[in-house]
């Protein structure tokens, strides 16, 4: 069996952090398995569906290196919908509701407030023609419902939540199609699924119920459901449900510098056993991404962490890498010499000022001023190669006696106008003998 899965945004907004968690896990999945990678646009709501929230779906995916193997949209396929339709209205599956919204509304405040569960109690499945007409009559068009079979009880093995069941009695029959002849997602993801022959439906806990009713809606169109994958939502980190979670999307760490490989180590594994690890190639994480580790707590997301590790991948980075993204005159070495010191790869610009200056050193004390120009002296003196540090250090130490922050620090803030920062080893050959004369004997 050729492992397949999908991921199916609907294009009306941008996509959250969230719905990246999901795009990832469905990705690594199918490559795991060398299957396939399917992107389906859940747009049948036509008002807000957007052709550029599409065209930003397909950028995120891209800047992830989410690359789908195929790309569909249900807008392009309401024939099928409606042949599948009419096929599950012929074995009565499907059946007309005439209740308006506050109708239904009234209903579901009266069961609650008698302690009831809210389900719909299927009174348009006892409408005579009589009533039917004088519905039709008022101007009423119906919406339409999936009859559950109530004989059938509903389980399956999920990937993540283990042994699931439901009682279909407990269900309301789902809304699959509005008043208007619009479709609503259940239904047409149930027909895709079957079409584009998916095996495995990863996707949020928030969908579980949904799933009871689909897995009756396989049955119904005489297909196998697929495996389901409900993985525990995303919290923030202080351990609760953030408005801000769903205003984070790839824009936003797009602006902040981060680099994709850190948002995919990241969201591959909170919420499992397994530790989050910086890699700058994601086959590691592909190798090893197994369900079975995900646990049924919230998964908690910290833009912190986030962070942290981008820092740690930026360190691991080649220069082949990164070299488009650097400033001119960025070599091989001055990326290994600076990379230890960055954030963000951004970050290096400033870095490399330092290299080529002009920097404003501070005032040296009135003890170090001799022994800078002892610097200079030295350093006109010595080879200009690799190891001129060590080679200078280590003759000042002998001339003048000076060990430890009192020979590195003065040095350092003659070269570089700062009190810390990369090794000096690899900065002092980018420098350049002539540039670093000037500032010692500055």
């Amino acid at each position: 069996m050729t492992v397949i899965t999908r991921f199916a945004p609907s294009p009306t907004g941008h996509l959250h952090v969230g719905n990246l968690r999901t795009a990832i896990h469905n990705w690594m999945w199918a490559r795991r398995h060398n299957g396939r990678f399917l992107l389906r646009l859940d747009d049948t709501d036509i008002e807000r569906s957007r052709p550029e929230y599409a065209d930003g779906i397909r950028a995120d995916l891209a800047w992830l290196g989410l690359t789908p193997d195929d790309e569909v949209k249900q807008s392009d396929r309401f024939a099928l919908y409606e042949a599948r339709f009419s096929e599950l209205r012929a074995a009565g599956r499907v059946y007309p509701c005439y209740e308006t919204a506050q109708e239904l509304d009234l209903k579901r405040k009266v069961q609650l407030g008698r302690g009831l569960p809210p389900v719909y109690d299927r009174a348009a499945l006892n409408l005579t023609p009589d009533q039917i007409a004088a519905y039709e009559a008022e101007g009423r068009t119906p919406h339409w419902r999936f009859r559950l079979d109530h004989d059938a009880p509903i389980a399956w093995e999920d990937m993540v939540r283990g042994s699931q069941h439901f009682d279909p009695k407990l269900l309301s029959d789902p809304v699959i199609r509005r008043a208007d002849g619009s479709w609503l997602y259940m239904l047409p993801s149930v027909i895709d699924d079957v079409d584009m022959g998916i095996t495995h439906v990863v996707r949020g806990e928030d969908h579980v119920t949904n799933t009871a009713a689909q897995i009756q809606m396989f049955a119904a169109l005489g297909a196998t459901p697929p495996a389901f994958a409900h993985e525990a939502l995303l919290v923030g980190s202080e351990g609760k449900l953030s408005k801000r979670l769903g205003s984070l999307g790839v824009g936003t760490f797009r602006e902040q510098g981060l680099e994709r490989q850190a948002l995919i180590a990241l969201l591959a594994r909170i919420g499992t056993s397994d530790p989050v690890i910086p890699v700058a190639d994601p086959a590691p994480l592909i190798a090893a991404f197994d369900f079975a580790h995900f646990g049924r707590a919230p998964a908690r997301f910290d833009e912190g962490e986030l962070k942290l590790l981008n820092q740690k991948i930026v360190h691991l980075l080649d220069y082949d890498a990164v070299k488009d993204r650097l400033p001119d005159g960025v070599s091989e070495a001055g990326w290994l010499a600076l990379r230890p010191n960055l954030e963000i790869v951004a970050d290096i610009t400033n870095w490399w000022r330092i290299v080529t200056g002009p920097i404003i050193a501070p005032v040296a004390e009135a003890e170090d001023a001799p022994y800078l120009a002892a610097a200079a002296d030295a350093l006109a003196s010595l080879p200009f190669d690799a190891g001129v540090w060590p080679a200078l250090t280590e003759r000042l130490k002998a001339e003048t006696g000076r060990k430890g922050k009192a020979l590195f620090l003065p040095l350092r803030r003659a070269l570089t106008g700062l009190d810390h920062g990369p090794d000096m080893a690899a900065l002092l050959p980018l420098i350049g003998r002539d540039e670093a004369l000037k500032r010692l004997s500055a």
